[in-house]
C-alpha cells in the first residue's frame, strides 16, 4: 500500500480526502523537469511546446498551495498547509478555471500524443475533483488509518524535514505551531461533518485518543522515562548541526528549549484538544461499524469513491462479481499448492493451519526484538535479490534507493497493512518501505516475498521513484496519483516477480504470493460488501478469513480500513487485471516480436494515469512496434 502517510505514499490522503493538496503530497511522487516537449520541423515552438511551457507554470501555481508538499520534494518550508474547508475550494476553483484557460487557449488537435495525453490527465483530474467536490464531508478527517493528520503530521517532521543548517532548524520549530493550527482547523471540520450525522464508527475513535496520547507521551510532556519521538528526532537533528559545526553550544541549547516550548506548549494543547473532542464525539458514535450507505447520501457518495479509485465505470456490483470469480479462481491455485505440500485436509484446514501454528514458529517469526530484525532483514534481502533481475524486464530502471524500516511506534498498529513511503526526486532520500512488526503474529513468512515485491521492487518503488525521476513529461504528471494504477501496479509487481529467477522457490512462498492476490480479490467481495450490500464487521471477517490464510486480528484490521476507507480496496485487483489485459493484448498483438522491457517501460514510463489513457498509451505503443517490424 502506499502512503506516507501517504499513501497506500503510504498512505493515504487521496481525492475527496479532507486535505486535498496532502492528497497527492502523501502518496505520489514529483518530478523536477516540464519536458514532454515534441519537437518536429519547423519555425518557433510547437503547440505541445507551449503547453508544457503552461503545465511548467501551473504546477508552480499547484505547488504553492502545499508547504507539505515541497518538503516532500525536499524544498525547505517552515509552514504547514492550510486544512480548512475553505482552502480546499480555493484549489478547486484554481483548478476550475486553468482547465478553462488550457482550453482557451491550446488547440488539442495539434498536439503530440504525449501532448494530447498531458491534456486529458490534466481535465481527468479536474474532473474527479468536481465529483468529490459533492461530498466535502464526507471522508472522515480522523481515523485509524495512518496516513491521518495526527500520525502524519509527526511524520513530516521525523521523516521529511531534513535539517542541513540552523534555518532548517527554526523552520522546525514553526512547523510544531504550525502543525497545532492545522489540527485545530482539522478539528472544525470533523465537528462540521458531525453536524451532518458523518463520523466514523467506535472503534476510530479509539484508535484515534489511542494514537493522539501517544504522540503527547514521554519527555518533554510527562517524566518519561523514554523520549517522545518528535523530541528525540528534533534534539538528533540539533546535535548534528553541532557536530557539522554549524551552530555552537549556545544555539544548539537555544534550539532545544524552543522546540520545548513549541511541544509542551501549542501542539501539547492541540492534540489534547483533538482528545478532548473524540471523546466527546463519540458517545455519538455507533458501536456497530456501518458502511458508505448509512451516511447521507451513501449510495451516491460509495459509487463516486468507486469510479475515482478504480478509475473505471464499473458498479458495485460488477466489482462484486469480479471479486468473486476471482476468489474461486485463485482458491483453485491454491489447492494445488496445499497438495504439493502433502497437505491432506481442506483448504480452509490449511488456511487454518497456517494462521494458527504461532508456537513452534514454523511459518512465523518469533515475536522478539530479534524475530523483527529477522523480518527487517528477510525482506531487504528479498528485494535486494530481484535486483539484479530487474535489466532483464524493464529498460528505465530508479536511480533512488530503498531501505526497508519499521513503523515508528506511535503510529504502528498490530496487523495493519505495509506501506511505501517514495524518495525524493533527487534520490537524496531513499524510498522506505514500511513495516508494522508490533504483532509478529500478524506477519507469516510466507507472505514476506510477495510484500517486499509488491512495497519495494519491482512494485511502488519501481514506479514511484522512476516516475518522479522522468524528464520528458510536465512534472504535474510525474505527481498525479490514480489508485487504479498505482495499487495495481503493485499487485501486477507481485505476479511478474514470479516470472522472475531467484523468486518463490519455497512452495509456501508461492502460496504466500496467491495469499496475497486472493486477499486483493477478496477485498473486491468485502468492500462492496460493506458498503454496497449492508455488510456487518462480523460478516466481512468471517469471509476474509475463510478465503484466506490471514490472522483474524490481521482480517480485522483490514476489514476496519476498508470500512473508514469507502473504495481504496477495490483498486489493486482493478488495477492489475487492467495491466494483465494490456499485456495480453501487446503479446497477441505483436507475437514474437512482443518486448517485455518495451512493455513495461510503456506503463512506467508516463507516469502514473487513469486505466483509459494508459489503455490509449499501450495501443500507441503496439501501433508503433507494428508498424516497426512491418
Amino acid at each position: 500500500m502506499l502512503r506516507i502517510g501517504v499513501r497506500d505514499v503510504t498512505r493515504s490522503w487521496f481525492a475527496a480526502s479532507p486535505f486535498p493538496v496532502l492528497a497527492l503530497t502523501v502518496l505520489a511522487p514529483f518530478a523536477s523537469a516540464a519536458g514532454g516537449v515534441a519537437q518536429v520541423p519547423g519555425d518557433g515552438p510547437t503547440e505541445t511546446d507551449r503547453l508544457n511551457a503552461w503545465f511548467a507554470q501551473k504546477w508552480e501555481e499547484q505547488l504553492a498551495f502545499s508547504p507539505i508538499q515541497q518538503t516532500i520534494l525536499g524544498m525547505p518550508s517552515g509552514e504547514i498547509d492550510d486544512m480548512s474547508l475553505a482552502a480546499g475550494r480555493r484549489q478547486l476553483e484554481w483548478r476550475r478555471n486553468s482547465v478553462a484557460e488550457m482550453r482557451a487557449s491550446f488547440d488539442y488537435d495539434l498536439l503530440s500524443d504525449e501532448g494530447k495525453t498531458s491534456w486529458d490527465v490534466f481535465v481527468y483530474q479536474w474532473e474527479k475533483a468536481e465529483a468529490a467536490d459533492a461530498y466535502p464531508l464526507h471522508a472522515y478527517v480522523f481515523d485509524q488509518m495512518s496516513a491521518t493528520p495526527h500520525t502524519f503530521l509527526p511524520q513530516v517532521l521525523i521523516a521529511f524535514h531534513r535539517v542541513d543548517g540552523p534555518e532548517d532548524m527554526e523552520n522546525y520549530v514553526n512547523r510544531i505551531g504550525e502543525s497545532a493550527r492545522a489540527i485545530r482547523q482539522l478539528i472544525e471540520r470533523s465537528r462540521m461533518a458531525a453536524d451532518k450525522g458523518i463520523r466514523p464508527p467506535a472503534f476510530a475513535f479509539d484508535y484515534v485518543i489511542d494514537e493522539a496520547t501517544k504522540v503527547i507521551h514521554g519527555v518533554p510532556f510527562d517524566d518519561g522515562p523514554d523520549d517522545n519521538e518528535v523530541w528525540a528526532d528534533a534534539n538528533a537533528k540539533i546535535e548534528a548541526l553541532l557536530e557539522d559545526g554549524r551552530i555552537d553550544e549556545e544555539r544548539a541549547q537555544a534550539f532545544a528549549e524552543e522546540v520545548r516550548a513549541a511541544l509542551t506548549g501549542p501542539w501539547h494543547e492541540a492534540y489534547r484538544e483533538l482528545i478532548a473532542w473524540q471523546e466527546e464525539d463519540r458517545v455519538h458514535a455507533s458501536e456497530e461499524a456501518r458502511g458508505a450507505w448509512a451516511l447521507p447520501d451513501g449510495e451516491a457518495y460509495y459509487d463516486e469513491r468507486l469510479a475515482n479509485w478504480t478509475t473505471t465505470k464499473l458498479t458495485a456490483e460488477e466489482i462484486h462479481r469480479i471479486g468473486l470469480a476471482e476468489v474461486a479462481r485463485l482458491r483453485a491455485e491454491m489447492e494445488a499448492i496445499k497438495d504439493q505440500v502433502g497437505f491432506e485436509g481442506s483448504l480452509v484446514e490449511f488456511f487454518a493451519e497456517l494462521r494458527d501454528d504461532k508456537d513452534n514458529r514454523t511459518y512465523y517469526y518469533p515475536d522478539t526484538d530479534e524475530g523483527r530484525q529477522a523480518y527487517l532483514d528477510d525482506a531487504t534481502a528479498a528485494i535486494e535479490g530481484i535486483e539484479a533481475a530487474l535489466p532483464d524486464y524493464f529498460g528505465i530502471l530508479p536511480r533512488a534507493g530503498l531501505v526497508v524500516k519499521r513503523v515508528e511506534s506511535f503510529r504502528e498498529q498490530p496487523g495493519a497493512a505495509q506501506h511505501y513511503a517514495p524518495s525524493t526526486p533527487d534520490g537524496s532520500r531513499p524510498g522506505v518501505y514500511y513495516a508494522h512488526l508490533s504483532d509478529m503474529t500478524s506477519m507469516p513468512k510466507s507472505d514476506l516475498e510477495a510484500i517486499a515485491y509488491h512495497e519495494g521492487l519491482p512494485g511502488h518503488h519501481m514506479q514511484l521513484a522512476i516516475a518522479q525521476e522522468l524528464e520528458d513529461i510536465p512534472t504535474f504528471r510525474t505527481q498525479a496519483f490514480f489508485g487504479a494504477y498505482v495499487e495495481g501496479w503493485g499487485l501486477y509487481a507481485e505476479w511478474l516477480a514470479k516470472e522472475m529467477p531467484g523468486t518463490f522457490r519455497d512452495p509456501y512462498s508461492d502460496f504466500g504470493r496467491l495469499s496475497s492476490e486472493i486477499w486483493r480479490a477478496v477485498r473486491l467481495v468485502v468492500d462492496t460488501g460493506i458498503h454496497g450490500k449492508g455488510w456487518s464487521e462480523e460478516e466481512a471477517v468471517r469471509y476474509a478469513t475463510e478465503n484466506s490464510s490471514v490472522t483474524e486480528g490481521r482480517a480485522r484490521s483490514e476489514v476496519r480500513r476498508y470500512i473508514v476507507w469507502p473504495g481504496q480496496a477495490t483498486s489493486y485487483k482493478v488495477g492489475m487485471l487492467k495491466m494483465q489485459e494490456l499485456r495480453r493484448k501487446a503479446e497477441d498483438a505483436l507475437g514474437d516480436d512482443f518486448d517485455i522491457r518495451g512493455f513495461h517501460d510503456t506503463i512506467l514510463g508516463g507516469g502514473a494515469l487513469p486505466l483509459s489513457i494508459l489503455e490509449k498509451r499501450v495501443d500507441r505503443w503496439i501501433a508503433r512496434e507494428r508498424g516497426a517490424v512491418s
